[in-house]
């Protein structure tokens, strides 16, 4: 079973994925800022980390910093989670690392098929 940490400060938002993301299958981990998944990814053996970027203290650019220069994380593919999806932001993120980009709010059928495209593309 493949293991995905959701990285979210807003609670409805991380009920809403980790009830999606468990029912269909996967094991899923949370963390509701910044430091809290740089000790959780650590932990774990995810396989995929869906990261809000507009996180307290620790935004989630700086989260993919910090991800990408340990070289115990740096493989783990990061998409980047967020509601201010402004033109340009998604290639931002894309440019900063991130393996993809998904707007929030959700629309659950097109959620579950990048779900499934990002992790058919890391194993």
């Amino acid at each position: 079973m493949s293991n995905i940490l959701v990285v979210e400060d807003n609670p409805m938002n991380m009920e809403l994925t980790v009830i999606l993301l468990e029912s269909w299958g996967y094991n899923v981990g949370q963390a509701e800022d910044g430091a809290q998944a740089l000790d959780e990814v650590r932990k774990g053996n995810y396989d995929l980390i869906l990261l809000d970027m507009q996180l307290p203290r620790m935004d989630g650019l700086e989260v993919l910093e910090h991800l990408m220069d340990d070289p115990e994380t740096a493989d783990i593919p990061v998409v980047a989670l967020t509601a201010h999806s402004m033109t340009g932001d998604g290639r931002k993120y894309l440019d900063a690392g991130c393996t993809g980009y998904i707007s929030k709010p959700i629309n659950v059928p097109r959620f579950r098929e990048q779900i499934d495209e990002y992790m058919n593309a890391s194993v």
